[in-house]
């Protein structure tokens, strides 16, 4: 008796075949495999949607999207690193007062000693990257727990931020200083009604995305894994590109891109780069995820560790000089909750408790899901008080969604 096998190029048209996965099964496993970030870029877009209509189309007008940005553009800062460090299984309580310090530290060095700003900034990076790796010292190689260590950091920040300013503000820095946080790309080329330099900028963001997307795809194919069906891929290219376009006229019909923006827009790539292609981003991913079989395979958890508070630090810096700048004043008040919105938005943006879990772009998108949250809430006339409490109502949903998707797929 002979037996006869149907190839798949035998199987009946539109029927997939037994090797290779329907639309359906793909489209199933990238929404499993992405559920916490798809699952608030779908928040984000409901939540936009519903404020636009709130506020009467207000939400989006082109000078409350550049003062979005700008508003948030610390807390994202600060989010980008404490997703890493939670990817990392720590934890660092210390970088809003961080952002204080280095706040003051850069006033005191602009204002009352008369330093030019660029070298001001830069050493208010390094002043940064020196509390980092001070805290990183204790918590990767003394082996004291991060918690500890960064709780002990934020009272000694916040102490160190009241000495150095002596309980005062001071004021004011100079203009390029303040158009970090306050400023726009020039203008230039002819008149166009819109921002030029604005429109070449998206115009590049996405050729930058398609080209990207193309290089996953192809890679995914190239090592034989599932990828989109390619009408999926070119509708979700097309979301894309939509998106980015909306995004670029809005901008540049006001001012344009600000300065802030770009900062952001660069720490994101960079970020993301490291953490997705890098060595060091996969041995973050790799302690985060189970610490003894890393150091098992080689990983050097110490060296980490040490690494990714350098970077927290540097961020947290970084911040310290946009809010400085924002407010035109180094201030003892500066900071205070920063740590815990910048941990918010990172588990948001689907960071695990566990560690292990988590993305840059997430902690971008759970920034502005509390930003979009904050300004909305604001133009509707919300109180503050009542603000707190819806926030930490979707806090508590992010986690539980989390902890209820995590039994779920371990059934």
């Amino acid at each position: 008796m002979t037996t006869t096998t149907t190839s798949p190029k035998d199987a009946a048209p539109g029927r997939p075949s037994a090797s290779q996965p329907s639309t359906r099964e793909v489209l199933v496993q990238g929404l499993r495999g992405n559920m916490r970030q798809y699952g608030m870029l779908v928040a984000l877009a409901f939540i936009v949607v519903l404020f636009q209509i709130w506020t009467d189309g207000t939400l989006l007008l082109p000078n409350n999207v550049s003062n979005l940005v700008q508003q948030n553009s610390y807390i994202l800062i600060l989010a980008m690193g404490m997703m890493i460090v939670i990817i990392a299984g720590h934890i660092d309580l210390s970088v809003g007062s961080l952002v204080a310090f280095v706040g003051a530290m850069s006033a005191v060095m602009m204002v009352k000693g008369d330093m030019p700003w660029v070298p001001a900034l830069l050493l208010s990076l390094l002043i940064g990257g020196v509390a980092g790796a001070w805290q990183g010292y204790f918590i990767a190689y003394l082996g004291i727990p991060s918690f500890i260590v960064t709780l002990a950091g934020m009272l000694l920040f916040r102490g160190l931020t009241q000495i150095v300013l002596e309980g005062q503000s001071i004021a004011p820095f100079p203009e390029g200083f303040q158009n970090i946080a306050k400023g726009f790309i020039p203008e230039m080329g002819p008149y166009t009604q819109y921002h030029n330099p604005t429109l070449v900028l998206g115009l590049l963001a996405v050729v930058f995305l398609l080209v990207r997307e193309w290089r996953d795809r192809s890679r995914q194919l190239a090592y034989e894994l599932d990828v989109l069906p390619m009408g999926v891929w070119v509708l979700k290219c097309t979301a894309i590109t939509a998106a980015v376009v909306a995004f670029t006229l809005t901008l540049a019909s006001f001012h344009g891109v600000p300065v802030v923006m770009l900062i952001m827009c660069a720490l994101l790539i960079g970020l993301g780069y490291v953490m997705r292609n890098a060595v060091v981003g996969r041995h973050v991913y790799a302690l985060g995820g189970n610490k003894a079989a890393a150091k098992l395979s080689g990983v050097k958890d110490k060296r980490v560790t040490f690494l990714v508070f350098v970077n927290m630090g540097v961020l947290a810096a970084l911040a310290g000089c946009v809010y400085a700048a924002r407010l035109n004043a180094g201030t003892p008040q500066a900071g205070l909750n920063f740590e815990l919105e910048a941990i918010a938005a990172a588990f948001i943006g689907g960071a695990s408790m566990s560690g292990g879990v988590g993305t840059v772009m997430g902690a971008v998108i759970g920034g502005l899901v509390l930003g979009v949250l904050n300004n909305g809430m604001s133009l509707v006339g919300i109180g503050t008080d009542y603000q707190q409490v819806i926030k930490g109502l979707v806090l508590l949903a992010a986690v539980g969604f989390d902890v209820w998707n995590k039994r779920k797929a371990g059934k």
